[in-house]
């Protein structure tokens, strides 16, 4: 249904080193890179940074994430531990999230932009 996602970043150089680092912990890597963008993903860009040179940090409260699926818990925790390594902030630790669903096991993490990064796995009742 949804074919890619943009989000805005101030500087394209610093944001492109902290993703890199943290969407190769779910399989995304560096596919695309352009003046003002670049595009990560696995086989085709599905995930692009915008620069927005003069935007404001994005404001905690404003109800933006993005979610992004990750293969399994150990994924999931070197996501939100390279993302505090690389300059990000938690706003969600490793673990399981059954107020959302049985098995939801998911991280939330800040970027240097503010933006609001969550990973999710569905863990089988059984595992």
């Amino acid at each position: 249904m949804i074919d890619h996602i943009s989000i805005a970043v101030r500087d394209l150089a610093v944001a492109g080193r902290f993703y890199e680092l943290v969407l190769a912990t779910i399989g995304l890597n560096k596919l695309i890179v352009r003046p003002t963008t670049i595009g990560f993903g696995k086989t085709y860009p599905d995930f692009w940074l915008n620069q927005r040179r003069d935007m404001a940090p994005a404001n905690p409260n404003s109800g933006m994430h993005v979610c992004l699926r990750a293969s399994g818990p150990e994924a999931i925790e070197a996501f939100h531990s390279t993302a505090l390594r690389a300059g990000g902030l938690s706003d969600g630790a490793p673990g399981l999230r059954p107020e959302y669903t049985a098995g939801y096991y998911a991280a939330f993490i800040r970027d240097p932009d503010g933006n609001r990064i969550e990973v999710v796995t569905f863990i089988k009742p059984d595992a």
